[in-house]
């Protein structure tokens, strides 16, 4: 199954990367504004790196690779995003987070959303409840993150998902 969904995912990217491409140039100018400059690229995650993430957010990482931007304001840094996609029941759910230049969460949204239940995380105000968040917050589903009755499985690879991203990006601007 984990090789259909992947295939899948890939045929996805393919077909619907307009989409994806569009999606993401939105959240980021809702996010940072119009007025910015968007720098991407993707970054190979080191392997002792990814395994040392995974134990500490619970949850593997979709790929070896994320999607990364560093967003420019005239001639400074306003802030760095992730795109990566996570498992929800059983196809993968796109999603990016935005941070400020010290790695606190601005934004996050889903960007893609292929199941058919749970996409109540795409509600901007469930998104809008990991602002502010960073490497040392809590991310515990029920505690920290309030859960949406019929998305428990999305709610919950979404938010080890983000908390996966903030681990990450503390790591790279220690680098």
């Amino acid at each position: 199954m984990k090789k259909l969904t992947i295939l899948f995912l890939s045929l996805n990217f393919v077909l619907f990367p307009q989409e994806i491409k569009e999606n993401v140039n939105q959240a980021l100018q809702t996010c940072f504004g119009k007025n910015i400059q968007i720098h991407y690229e993707k970054i190979k995650i080191d392997p002792n790196l990814k395994k040392e993430i995974e134990i500490m957010a619970g949850q593997k990482f979709f790929s070896d690779e994320v999607h990364f931007y560093k967003i420019f304001e005239s001639d400074r840094i306003a802030g760095l995003a992730i795109l990566d996609n996570v498992y929800g029941k059983s196809l993968p759910i796109t999603f990016i987070v935005m941070f400020d230049p010290n790695g606190r969460i601005l934004c996050s949204e889903i960007i893609k959303y292929r199941e058919p239940y749970g996409g109540a995380v795409q509600n901007k105000e469930w998104n809008s409840q990991f602002k502010g968040k960073d490497d040392q917050s809590g991310f515990v589903v029920g505690r920290d993150i309030n859960s949406i009755s019929g998305a428990t499985i999305s709610v919950n690879s979404v938010t080890k998902g983000i908390k996966k991203l903030t681990l990450l990006i503390k790591k790279l601007l220690k680098k």
